[in-house]
């Protein structure tokens, strides 16, 4: 799957000379966390996070009041807080690749360009959402998670194991195991017993870890 498959097109942005305080309302009328900011010939020249925008501050001044400070914090711009260095991604980026890029840089978004045009933005709630999609979160069966031999074929031997018994798999992720020498499996299974597609897996040689109906 590609970022261009569950990216965000036509998001929302803004400018550099946009007062923070429009963007941190733009923000909460869009309901959005960041916004990609786009030149007046709508190049990407940076990005803001709710989180810039909300501990924003003016230089160091003494004995401002209330007043005073709210009126120096309405005339900062976006572009005095917003980050300059953007990394971004294609519509062509495998998704994997885009969450290991948010993961190692410890940022919640990536723009989205075609050439040097933004057309979309992939975030990390967009990850979440195709987590819960793997996982079949939101449909019915019996979740079994197991611990499954590192050895060629063992897949196929559950796959076809379920076929036979006449389940149907909704979802099924492969993690990394205790060792080497095994995986962490989790798979949810429709149309079959838990009892039953417990007995099978066991038979197979498998280690359940959890089994719920979900």
């Amino acid at each position: 799957m590609l970022v261009g498959e569950r990216m965000t097109k036509r998001p929302i942005t803004t400018h550099p000379d946009t007062p923070i305080e429009d963007a941190l309302k733009l923000m909460r009328e869009s309901k959005v966390r960041r916004l990609p900011v786009l030149d007046k010939r709508g190049k990407l020249v940076g990005i803001v996070t709710e989180k810039d925008l909300l501990y924003v501050s003016p230089s160091p001044a003494t004995s401002l009041s209330i007043y005073e400070l709210h009126y120096l914090i309405s005339k900062i711009k976006v572009q005095e807080v917003m980050a300059r260095e953007v990394i971004t991604v294609t519509e062509y980026t495998p998704l994997e690749e885009a969450a290991l890029i948010m993961a190692d840089n410890k940022i919640g978004s990536l723009p989205v360009m075609r050439d040097d045009r933004l057309v979309g933005i992939i975030t990390e709630t967009d990850l979440f959402c195709i987590f819960l999609e793997l996982l079949g979160a939101r449909e019915k069966g019996i979740r079994l998670t197991m611990l499954v031999p590192e050895q060629k074929g063992m897949l196929a031997n559950i796959t076809r194991e379920i076929a036979e018994m006449g389940g149907n798999i909704v979802s099924l992720g492969t993690f990394v195991g205790e060792d080497p020498t095994n995986r962490l499996i989790t798979i949810k299974v429709a149309e079959v017993g838990e009892g039953e597609l417990v007995s099978a897996m066991e038979a197979l040689g498998m280690e359940v870890v959890d089994v719920r109906e979900s």
